[in-house]
């Protein structure tokens, strides 16, 4: 009589797949379902091809396809994938593509291609900085004609925004740069003794230029970084393609409100800003070159003509429509991420401030040649 051996004991359920050893590579089978975790494997041989064959597998979810994309990267060349069901193999290819891609060095450009980029570059943000005003100009045509779909409470939101709340800023900056435009001219002029020309150089200086130039710098700061932040938020939270594809165009609903706002808060910023600066003035030609109150306000009434309140009120228009010009330029065409954002933020204060520098120059050249 022999004695039979017994059988040996089925492997538990969860237990880790082995490597199957052959003469030419090593093959690691899946099969059945490998969602939740199911499958695991021991550690893969660290000589000779790896294979993964994945034909019994009938179900995987990304837990399993980060499983193999982590045994493929540590194998390296060695591992090749067989049979795997449609999708993952897609998913383990498009993330070594990925990863060649981050990893591959960008070519180097010498100093004319590199030149030529950046006129590609700079021709594309050209064109868009077109479009966008042709769609402006095409808006406010639309709302001349009284078809704009324009809401009144969008436009009294933004006329407080712009006006109201940034009276503080302004007179604080006024006044400032009032008292130092003063202080600089009487410390000049009373060497010759001719304080009293106080009033005529802080009056004209403030209101043709200094009013404007410091309400356009502030309004791009406050207003304009703000418009940038706002519709680019939106364009990020896709809220302005939502927009338009329920037929409300955002250039009338965002946009035109906000340059409107600007265009009508500017000159009332850009008066008081100019009024806040004289009497700047005023304060120290009586308080310390001891002009009499009277005289001063005289020589200002004297020194003020409509032609300096005329370019200055023009100028602070025309620097308060390429603040809003730059900061929903920015604001509509930039990215979808907080990054962007942020980007398109610095863009706008930027880009505002040298077009307020470029057209104060133009003006200024243009205004003296036609001796007005």
């Amino acid at each position: 009589m022999t004695e039979t051996s017994p059988a040996a004991p089925p492997p538990p359920a969860d237990a880790p797949l082995r490597w199957q050893q052959g003469d030419a590579e090593s093959r690691l089978v899946l099969a059945g379902d490998g969602r939740d975790g199911v499958l695991t494997w021991t550690a893969a041989p660290s000589t000779g091809p790896l294979v993964v064959d994945g034909r019994g597998l009938t179900h995987f979810d990304s837990l399993l396809a980060a499983q193999l994309w982590a045994l493929a990267r540590e194998a390296g060349d060695r591992l090749r994938w067989e049979e795997l069901p449609a999708g993952l193999g897609e998913v383990l290819a498009l993330a070594r593509a990925a990863e060649a891609s981050a990893g591959s060095a960008q070519p180097a450009h010498g100093w004319l291609a590199r030149v030529g980029l950046r006129l590609t570059e700079s021709q594309a943000r050209l064109r868009i900085t077109l479009g966008f005003i042709g769609e402006l100009i095409l808006a406010l045509l639309r709302s001349l004609r009284g078809r704009s779909a324009m809401r009144a409470e969008d436009l009294m939101f933004q006329l407080h925004a712009t006006g109201p709340a940034s009276l503080p800023i302004v007179s604080l900056v006024s006044f400032l740069v009032g008292l130092i435009v003063a202080y600089m001219g009487a410390a000049q002029l009373q060497r010759l003794g001719a304080q009293i020309y106080i009033a005529d150089l802080v009056t004209i200086g403030v209101v043709r230029e200094i009013a404007a130039l410091m309400t356009g710098i502030i309004l791009a700061g406050r207003v304009g970084a703000a418009f940038a932040a706002q519709l680019g938020s939106m364009q990020a939270n896709e809220e302005i393609d939502a927009l338009a594809s329920l037929g409300l165009p955002p250039m009338e609903h965002l946009v035109l409100p906000r340059l409107l706002a600007m265009l009508l808060m500017a000159p009332l910023l850009t008066l008081y800003a100019a009024i806040v600066g004289v009497a700047a003035g005023w304060l120290v030609a009586v308080g310390i070159y001891h002009v009499e109150s009277a005289e001063y306000l005289v020589r200002s009434g004297q020194a003020l003509t409509l032609t300096h309140l005329g370019i200055g009120l023009l100028k602070g228009t025309v620097y308060a429509f390429l603040v809003a010009l730059a900061g929903c330029r920015q604001g509509l065409n930039a990215g979808r991420s907080a990054q962007a954002v942020g980007d398109a933020t610095t863009a706008a204060v930027v880009q505002s401030i040298v077009w307020m520098v470029v057209a104060a120059s133009v003006l200024t050249i243009m205004f003296q040649r036609l001796g007005w």
